[in-house]
């Protein structure tokens, strides 16, 4: 008998909530790729990206310790971030140490490579690309706000976002991992700046629309200021199919708990509030949704809960 093959999983996103999904899928008997965005431009990985002219490394540095297996002394030095100094201070160490692995080898994406073998991480890590790309928003306006750091400084209302230079050529193996992909996952985060960078890439667009896999999208909890106030869950869904066509979704994991009051409170400072859950709209756009108690009660930030959301993610493959 033939060894059973794992099902292969990809995560696509990047900022906070991409990690978060990582740290539970790492421990499945699965493939698991992560394709991640390079499109940031603020503090360390902004000087890195304008000094060394090569793609964001601080979505990728996240991603390497989520699924890293390193002695926890080693992960702590990789994410250590100089607080002192003349022209070190602010940056993460594992930043320079991408930047560094990139010299060295002459490639962004091999010298990520290098770099997970060091600190001996489960799965795949790709950039989305291995270019040096740069983020704009035309807001409802009319008016275009340059770098993914700006974004969602302008309070506008944001109409769609877009990458310049054209045309940004995906990493092929990011491609060739979502066409043979089981599942592919649209990781929660800052929609329009750390997962758009991503899906709006024509190729990856295309492969996504292409594949035989599900295509299932982990909404966020919370809105955010400046990008999502206001939104609803399918709000969120409908800015995705606005970009890259509403054919690509499959599903939608969406929190269907009442959230604390306290935390509430802590967001509201923030201008954010829970993303409301409308399940009529969802099912109007002809999408699978799967609900759940899906976050972390332990933690004072809200966060999705690594455990349960891996095994919900788990569940939806068919596993031959």
């Amino acid at each position: 008998m033939g060894k059973k093959k794992r099902p292969r999983i990809v995560v696509i996103g990047g900022g906070t909530g991409m990690p978060v999904l990582l740290r539970g899928l790492k421990n499945l008997p699965i493939e698991l790729t992560a394709l991640v965005t390079v499109a940031d431009d603020g503090g360390s990985t902004g000087r890195i990206r304008s000094e060394m002219a090569i793609p964001a490394p601080g979505d990728i540095r996240n991603v390497i310790a989520a699924l890293s297996d390193a002695e926890p002394m080693l992960l702590e030095l990789f994410q250590h971030r100089f607080s002192e100094g003349n022209g070190l201070s602010g940056h993460a160490m594992g930043n320079l140490l991408l930047a560094a692995m990139t010299s060295v080898t002459g490639n962004f994406n091999t010298g990520i490579k290098e770099i997970s073998r060091v600190l001996n991480v489960k799965g795949k890590i790709f950039p989305i690309s291995n270019e040096n790309m740069s983020l704009h928003a035309e807001m409802e306006d009319g008016t275009i706000v340059s770098g993914e750091s700006n974004i969602p400084l302008s309070n506008k209302k944001i109409k769609r976002v877009f990458l310049r230079p054209q045309p940004v050529k995906p990493l092929p193996h990011a491609v060739r991992a979502i066409e043979a992909a089981d599942l592919v996952v649209i990781s929660p985060g800052s929609l329009y700046t750390s997962i758009m960078p991503n899906l709006i890439i024509p190729q990856v667009k295309e492969a996504l629309r292409d594949t035989k896999a599900k295509v299932v999208y982990v909404c966020n909890v919370m809105t955010q200021a400046g990008e999502t106030t206001g939104f609803t869950a399918s709000d969120h869904v409908q800015a995705i199919c606005d970009h890259i066509g509403k054919d690509c979704l499959d599903s939608i994991i969406v929190h269907n708990e009442v959230i604390d009051q306290t935390i509430r409170a802590v967001y509201a400072e923030e201008k954010a509030e829970p993303v409301k859950y409308d399940k009529e709209r969802l099912l109007e756009m002809d999408l699978e949704i799967i609900e759940g108690d899906i976050i972390n009660h332990l933690q004072p930030t809200l966060r999705h809960d690594n455990n349960k959301i891996a095994s919900l993610l788990y569940s939806l493959m068919d596993k031959k």
